[in-house]
């Protein structure tokens, strides 16, 4: 019972040394945590507020920077309480750096995906709501992260690209520029009447608002092909009413083709049989 007793004491003793010895370096760092994770969260949003305010900056930039922002406060409050406990940070610092380079080495992969990110974000060669195609993806930009661009597909799907990847690829906006202009081809019979049918879309084509008359629409004959006379339709129209415009399209000139009697035919070969008397 005494031993027990002597050993509770001892614990006691040991606790009161270690708490009179650290305890105020204990609370300062703990109130260093809490108020640089506030400032941080604080400095994140203010960040965000600034860059929403001018239209100069992109929502692209604005995440980029106000997440670089945070983490820089919260490397900063580390280093505050190391230097609570009387660590030297000058040393710390340097372990840092060193570690720092063993890890690039190991993680060359992620690296070049902050890389990445980073060049889109000096080049710009997208923005948030801009629809793409790159590294064999298509869709819209929700956000580029220091690894990874988020992206949604048409039908509402959500892509995650490494920023390595598509930025080593070929990007295609479809949303970068105003206009677009609509490519398509219709085939008509040998006998059906050639101005006739040009005629017919040239009409399609001025009545409908979405088409522009410059640059001018081009209605020609494209080829001369196995089974139709081809003719090539290029109409401009705004980047947003280009789907709209061509299913539209496509629907009209069919069931016009259909009332004025122009063919769409199927393809089709000629055979002819000759029979040989022997």
């Amino acid at each position: 019972m005494d031993e027990m007793q002597r050993t509770t004491e001892e614990a006691i003793r040991m606790a009161t040394e270690v708490m009179t010895t650290y305890g105020l370096d204990v609370i300062g760092a703990i109130v260093i945590l809490v108020i640089g994770w506030m400032a941080a969260g604080w400095g994140k949003r203010v960040t965000t507020l600034g860059l929403n305010k001018t239209d100069k900056v992109d929502a692209l930039i604005t995440g980029f920077v106000a997440n670089g922002v945070r983490y820089a406060i919260l490397i900063f409050t580390g280093i505050a309480v190391l230097e609570r406990f009387g660590v030297e940070t000058t040393s710390f610092v340097a372990v840092l750096g060193a570690m720092g380079l063993a890890i690039g080495l190991a993680m060359q992969g992620a690296l070049s995906n902050v890389a990445a990110g980073v060049m889109i974000l000096m080049f710009r060669p997208f923005k948030v709501g801009d629809f793409i195609e790159g590294g064999g993806i298509s869709g819209t930009v929700k956000t580029v992260s220091l690894f990874l661009t988020y992206m949604n597909t048409p039908d509402n799907v959500e892509i995650i690209l490494p920023n390595s990847q598509l930025w080593n690829a070929a990007i295609r906006n479809y949303s970068f520029n105003d206009t677009r202009r609509l490519d398509l081809l219709f085939g008509i019979g040998y006998d059906d009447d050639i101005d006739k049918a040009i005629k017919i879309i040239n009409d399609i084509i001025v009545s409908d608002d979405r088409c522009h008359s410059d640059p001018e629409p081009v209605v020609v004959v494209g080829n001369l092909g196995d089974s139709s006379v081809d003719l090539i339709v290029r109409v401009w129209c705004k980047s947003g009413d280009y789907w709209a415009l061509k299913w539209d399209m496509l629907k009209t000139v069919k069931q016009t083709f259909d009332k004025k009697e122009i063919s769409i035919p199927y393809p089709q070969r000629d055979v002819h049989l000759i029979q040989y008397d022997g």
